[in-house]
């Protein structure tokens, strides 16, 4: 049976860029201005208050913060007080971190921060489907890797960074998986959580071809056409034909990228009887036709290399 969230996932082609370790002691503030790439957080010692898409949250030893598409957000510590003499902004380079806040005071809170990139042109659809930040506590599996995460950052071992690298990407799965439910924020991860839902959501991505109706993807969920349809778009945000046809453009955006695909085979790859009915799709849906899209993002790629 398909895998929607592996997917997903492997379409993003998440890597872990770059992290650091940072520490806050006495009253301090971060405030930061993202460009929407992911951000991820540890907390591996104390507590801090983050303040990010209309949400605010206290952190705990353990806890693992994402937010798929970061713009602006403020982490602190929980005192509100001022600390005499120091702003709250100061930020200290020391040998293994970066200090916020008072530069000779013990730490209230020691984390590792950072950011995915990933590699999907394609990204900002996919992201869409995700909620918007997530947060995980008390999870046994997740709490694992997060101490995998900082023994290994805490120490000087060869192939550190790629080991870490690695150990970062696997922490995105297991927070993406282990945030699926039906109390998970609204996207694809608390569809997948409520068990009708998912039949039809992993019946549609191991067949994404097929010409599914609502009435055959309701089937699939044992349930009665609207009460599919609205149970669908509660949780996902998209009503059940709109997500369709953003998975099948996705999964069309990846082929086009390729060099040995030709137009014809994408179109039937991804449900459509003809190159022409494909163009029409993607044209609209993309907002240029899938040959010129191909090239721009062949030119991107060499570029790059």
């Amino acid at each position: 049976m398909s895998d929607p969230l592996a997917e997903m996932v492997t379409l993003l082609q998440p890597a872990a860029r770059y992290s650091k370790f940072v520490s806050g002691a006495g009253t301090w503030r971060v405030e930061r201005q993202e460009t929407g790439q992911p951000f991820y957080c540890v907390v591996l010692e104390g507590s801090a208050l983050l303040s990010a898409e209309g949400k605010q949250l206290t952190l705990r030893e353990g806890d693992f913060i994402l937010i798929p598409a970061a713009h602006a957000f403020t982490m602190s510590s929980l005192d509100d007080g001022l600390s005499p003499g120091i702003d709250p902004l100061t930020v200290t380079m020391l040998p293994v971190e970066t200090r916020h806040g008072d530069p000779e005071g013990a730490p209230n809170a020691r984390l590792l921060v950072g950011h995915f990139a990933f590699g999907s042109p394609d990204a900002a659809l996919l992201v869409s489907l995700l909620p918007r930040i997530i947060h995980i506590r008390g999870d046994s599996r997740l709490s694992a890797i997060v101490q995998l995460v900082t023994d290994e950052a805490r120490a000087e071992r060869p192939g550190k960074n790629m080991i870490l690298a690695r150990l970062l990407e696997v922490l995105l799965v297991e927070a993406l998986r282990s945030n699926a439910g039906e109390k998970a924020p609204l996207g694809i991860l608390r569809g997948l959580g409520d068990p009708r839902l998912a039949v039809a959501i992993r019946r549609l991505h191991e067949n994404p071809s097929k010409e599914w109706t609502v009435q055959q993807l309701a089937g699939e969920a044992a349930l009665s056409r609207s009460a599919f349809f609205n149970r669908f778009r509660r949780a996902v945000g998209l009503a059940p034909m709109e997500y369709l046809i953003s998975w099948r453009m996705a999964l069309a955006k990846n082929l086009l990228r390729q060099e040995d695909i030709g137009i014809q085979e994408i179109a039937e790859r991804v449900g459509y009887g003809s190159a022409s009915a494909f163009s029409t799709a993607f044209t609209r849906f993309a907002g240029l036709p899938p040959s010129r899209y191909a090239e721009q993002s062949k030119t991107i790629s060499n570029a790059a290399a």
